[in-house]
């Protein structure tokens, strides 16, 4: 049984193997020190033979994203110019969503292109849209959920018993693993209202750190950064979720695209791609510059940083991938078809990695699986 305070480091140990939910931060220094950084080693902008910004065949692409350290690609990405500079002439309109279910609704609206965004949305709405809105085109991240508990109240996980824990949403992906860890317990919970030998309370991330230091909550089932700022308000890790899973991976964070914009622009989806792909490398060779970046572009977004005694525990937790660890989403879906929260979903189809692949090949990096989830051609 993990103790209270064990914390996974799968980022620094998986730096060379593998090439980062919701809480509103931001107003550090409008360039972090990560931008001064990358200027040297950063590739070369996506140019004609004239020297030109490379016309590819949309003028924009809408790019959504969680203000989330587990959504560090997008944010370093951003931050950094990375993905900008494989786009050419092609301008990027950024967008920021606090929860799937609103990024799901401006692809499937049209309003959005490509996401980043977890794996329980990504099902849902693919069996919801019987497999025709998205695929998931990359991974991103894996690892940085942790259950954090009051350790006056919580000492043991048999402790839960009784007590009232928070998850971010009803379905959600940390939502699905909490029901799921309960299930294997013996106990018995309510999908549907939360009730049962657990309380599960479902409360965005933004107001759970407030309900944790009011007492309406025991504890929270959360991504970081809100699991570390749980910690430093006095709470206890007792449990990673990385302990549960083989290699301790699991998908956190994929890429997906609007099908219709994959079939008629695929070539500023695979400059996007040699954009995620070059972050993730940038991000994993350069830790703590990556790390700033990351908080530079929170600090954009909310007006101030995240305080060092929550960014600096929970960034180490994060592996940032570009393999979206295709067989660990079949298994969240077998999570949630066990929660009887959705019911046994048809995922063929779900994926296509052919460009991905395509990249990382030309990178000289090894090419990545779809755990037998791939699109026909």
């Amino acid at each position: 049984m993990p103790a209270i305070g064990t914390s996974a480091k799968t980022l620094h140990r998986g730096l060379a193997a593998a090439a980062a939910l919701p809480l509103l931060i931001g107003a550090l220094a409008s360039c972090g020190y990560g931008s001064e950084a990358v200027k040297d080693d950063a590739p070369k902008a996506n140019v004609a033979a004239d020297g030109s910004a490379k016309k590819l065949s949309a003028s924009e692409v809408r790019i959504g994203y969680f203000p989330n350290l587990t959504h560090a690609t997008a944010l370093v990405g951003l931050q950094e110019g990375l993905i900008a500079k494989e786009l050419g002439a092609t301008t990027i309109k950024p967008q920021s969503f606090n929860a799937g279910p609103s990024e799901i609704e401006a692809l499937n609206g049209g309003s959005l292109d490509i996401g980043f965004i977890g794996p329980s949305p990504s099902i849902n709405a693919y069996v919801k849209s019987k497999g025709s809105n998205l695929r998931i085109i990359s991974g991103s991240a894996s690892g940085g959920v942790k259950l954090v508990v009051n350790p006056a109240k919580i000492k043991t996980l048999d402790d839960l018993k009784g007590k009232n824990i928070a998850t971010p949403q009803k379905g959600n992906t940390q939502d699905v693993a909490f029901l799921n860890w309960i299930a294997e317990k013996g106990w018995k919970v309510d999908p549907e209202s939360g009730k049962g030998d657990v309380s599960v309370v479902r409360t965005d991330n933004k107001v759970t750190p407030d309900a944790f230091k009011s007492g309406s909550i025991d504890g929270a089932w959360v991504p970081e950064p809100t699991a570390s700022k749980l910690v430093s308000d006095g709470g206890a890790v007792l449990l990673d979720e990385t302990a549960l899973w083989p290699d301790k991976k699991f998908v956190i964070t994929n890429v997906i695209v609007s099908q219709k914009f994959l079939k008629e622009h695929a070539d500023v989806v695979e400059a996007v791609l040699k954009g995620t792909v070059k972050t993730n490398e940038w991000i994993n060779a350069n830790p703590d510059k990556a790390k700033a970046s990351a908080n530079a572009k929170l600090a954009a977004e909310g007006g101030k940083p995240l305080d060092a005694k929550v960014i600096d525990p929970a960034w180490p937790s994060i592996l940032i991938t570009d393999d979206p660890l295709a067989a660990t989403l079949k298994k969240q879906a077998d999570q949630a078809v066990k929660a009887k929260l959705i019911e046994q979903p048809d995922l063929n189809g779900i994926y296509d990695l052919t460009l991905l692949n395509k990249v990382l090949k030309a990178a000289g990096k090894p090419e990545v699986s779809d755990a037998g989830l791939g699109a026909t051609k």
